[in-house]
């Protein structure tokens, strides 16, 4: 079916009566609370629907996902045209452009939430433009943060102007009345992610999508696991938007609850889900990604996934307002945080063509993020926990940090080396800080410093929960989106 005018699109949006994503978000940071957001996708049209009205029943959430299967991510989209039709259980998330804009609008009229597209295509133009036809306000990625976390192959280049071209059409329909909330995907190989590669990456795109038209920008932020730091790099979204985009376009801080390893135990699971929310609230995010209990096991079903919903949403209970951040042990994260974004985007800002500029950085190392899967990037950043749980660099690669910060960085992760037990190589070292929350809740027969989160915790006994018998919450290719 060929797709609609732009203009037929944007009556139609009108037409649903529901707020756009970009109205919510505001909403929720007027009011100092945080939106919430689950992930879901499957292959199958009536199953996505159904899954999209369960969570809305179940868990209130204030916008929905649509996650989007590999192939069509890719852009297989016959393949995914022919699974979607033969074997819908087959794809990893929903078939967008297979099913078409007109069951699209399906979705979207199944629920009263606004739909966010989750996906990690380095060329979404196609997809964006069934998404807006379908009425969809809210789109995720960009030509860095979509293509090296993802893909192996795909010239930066290429990304870039793909994604330009995303951004143009958000202009266009800004200027016709729809404002899209365009998500950056700071997130990036989810664990393990210094803050400053994250908010540098979402610094570039950010300006990139501010000068092709978009008025909506969500910095996306993955949660590192140390109160005072993803407080800092939080807080610090609004003051890098202040300084490097124009002061018309909005900009919001999301927060990604842990993608790293999960706790197996329930009680420990939801704990940490609980901790991740009251995060986005201190750090003032206008919306949370949720965690489930049963993240451990795999993709979670339905019933778990609307349970961290409603548990994530109780971080906004007026009763918790007396819980609060060492402040300055923030503060100083916080201008350590700014220091370091500054000097690895602003000699890349300085050139006069910044998406020349990307590429070279990232060719020559200026620019990196760690555990890329892409050749398009050096991948010699090495990141690390120091002793309190905050992500340091143990080598910063080629990024053109002073030596005043590199310094302080040595200086973390070497304040921590006594306190941590012997390791027999990098490797081990780094699956440590990967696995940090089940070895902090002792799952592990490793434990950790008990003051690893930056305060105190009470020790407490823990009930195992069983394995879950279904998995029909959320789309296996969404480990990352």
């Amino acid at each position: 079916m060929p797709l609609p005018p732009l203009q037929e699109s944007v009556a139609y949006i009108r037409s649903l009566g529901k707020e756009p994503a970009a109205q919510v978000l505001g909403r929720y940071r007027e009011a100092g609370r945080v939106a919430v957001q689950p992930r879901c996708g499957v292959g199958g049209h009536d199953a996505m629907r159904e899954l999209l009205q369960t969570l809305a029943a179940q868990g209130e959430p204030d916008i929905l996902t649509i996650t989007i299967d590999s192939h069509t991510r890719l852009g297989r989209f016959d393949r995914a045209r022919r699974l979607a039709h033969l074997s819908p259980r087959e794809l990893n998330g929903y078939p967008l452009v297979a099913h078409g804009w007109a069951r699209g609008r399906e979705l979207n009229e199944a629920v009263a939430a606004p739909l966010q597209i989750r996906h990690g295509s380095p060329d979404a133009r196609l997809m964006f433009e069934v998404a807006v036809a379908s009425g969809i306000t809210s789109f995720e990625g960009g030509g860095i943060s979509y293509n090296l976390p993802y893909s192996k192959d795909v010239a930066l280049a290429d990304s870039l102007a793909a994604w330009e071209a995303v951004d143009r059409r958000c202009g266009e329909l800004a200027e016709l009345g729809v404002i899209v909330d365009r998500e950056l995907f700071g997130t990036l190989t989810a664990v393990l992610v210094p803050p400053s590669v994250s908010l540098a990456v979402s610094v570039l795109e950010a300006v990139l999508a501010a000068r092709a038209g978009v008025r909506c920008i969500s910095v996306a932020y993955p949660q590192g696991g140390h109160v005072a730091q993803d407080v800092a790099a939080l807080r610090a979204i609004p003051l890098l938007a202040a300084r490097y985009l124009p002061g018309d376009i909005d900009v919001h801080a999301v927060l990604h609850e842990f993608m790293g390893v999960f706790p197996r135990e329930r009680d420990n699971a939801e704990d940490l889900i609980l901790y991740g929310a009251l995060v986005a609230r201190l750090g003032g995010a206008s919306k949370l990604l949720t965690k489930t209990y049963q993240e451990a096991y795999g993709i979670p079903d339905a019933e778990a996934n609307a349970a961290g919903i409603r548990l994530a949403r109780r971080a906004n209970s007026p009763l918790l307002g007396f819980v609060a951040p060492d402040e300055e042990r923030t503060a100083q994260e916080l201008e350590w945080i700014l220091a370091e974004v500054a000097e690895i985007v602003e000699p890349v800002l300085e050139r006069p063509d910044t998406k020349a500029a990307v590429v070279e950085a990232f060719a020559d190392g200026r620019l990196d993020i760690p555990f890329s899967a892409s050749r398009h990037a050096r991948s010699e950043v090495i990141p690390r926990r120091d002793a309190s749980g905050a992500i340091r660099y143990l080598s910063a690669g080629r990024l053109p940090l002073s030596e005043r910060t590199l310094r302080r960085h040595r200086d973390q992760v070497r304040s921590g080396a006594g306190a941590a037990p012997e390791m027999g190589s990098l490797l081990a070292e780094l699956t440590a800080d990967i696995n940090y929350f089940p070895l902090l809740f002792g799952e592990t027969a490793r434990n950790p410093d008990p003051d690893a989160l930056g305060g105190p915790r009470e020790s407490r006994p823990r009930t195992p929960d069983r394995r879950p018998r279904s998995a029909a919450g959320r789309g296996g290719g969404d480990a990352r989106a």
